[in-house]
This record gives C-alpha cells, sequence and structure tokens, in this order.
C-alpha cells in the first residue's frame, strides 16, 4: 500500500464525510443549491447516507482493499451523478464543485 493511496483516501473520505455531515445538518450552502436543482427534501437525509457510507468504506478499505474498491466506485458514480444533476438544472457553474469532491475518491481507486 503506497503512501499516495493511504493519503487521497483519507483525503477523499474526509471530503465525503464532511459533505455528508453538512447534508445531514441542511446547512444552507448545502440546503439552498439541492432545493435549486430540484431535488427534493425527502432525499437529503438518503443522499447523506450514501455520502456517509462511502467515506466509511473508503476507510475500511485501507484494511480491506475490495470494500475499498466498492466504496470508491460508489462514490465516484454518486458524484457523476451530482454532476448530472447540476446539469439537468443548468447551474453549470456549480458543475465543478461534485467533481471535485470526485476527483481524490477517483485517485484512490486508480491507485488501488
Amino acid at each position: 500500500m503506497s503512501t499516495a493511496y493511504v493519503v487521497v483516501t483519507v483525503l477523499g473520505a474526509a471530503m465525503a464525510g464532511v459533505s455528508a455531515i453538512t447534508t445531514f445538518l441542511r446547512a444552507e450552502w448545502i440546503a439552498k443549491p439541492l432545493a435549486g436543482y430540484g431535488v427534493p427534501r425527502s432525499w437529503w437525509p438518503w443522499l447523506g447516507a450514501a455520502k456517509a457510507a462511502g467515506a466509511a468504506g473508503l476507510l475500511v478499505g485501507l484494511a480491506v482493499p475490495a470494500v475499498g474498491v466498492l466504496a470508491a466506485s460508489g462514490l465516484v458514480l454518486y458524484f457523476l451523478g451530482a454532476v448530472a444533476t447540476v446539469v439537468r438544472a443548468r447551474w453549470f457553474t456549480h458543475v465543478p464543485i461534485p467533481l471535485l469532491y470526485a476527483a481524490p475518491v477517483a485517485a484512490s481507486l486508480a491507485l488501488v
């Protein structure tokens, strides 16, 4: 296991975890865009749970690589879905945000 893999995996888990927490807390800087994208409020806890599970899976993946691969794959798909949601809502200036969250997760997947 390389140092680069550990660093990007922990970074990706931390970013996904913070994103999950802010979704659960309905922070204004998360809630306003989600509402603007047309994401129903009833979905927000499930989206937060998916990010939290992915973050935990990335950390478990440091000990059990198969779990890390599955978690990283799920998070990459999640953030690609977020990009699609932003594009569908025509908030093109927000497209880099989910890509920023996906980058360390994709890097950890590439470094496994």
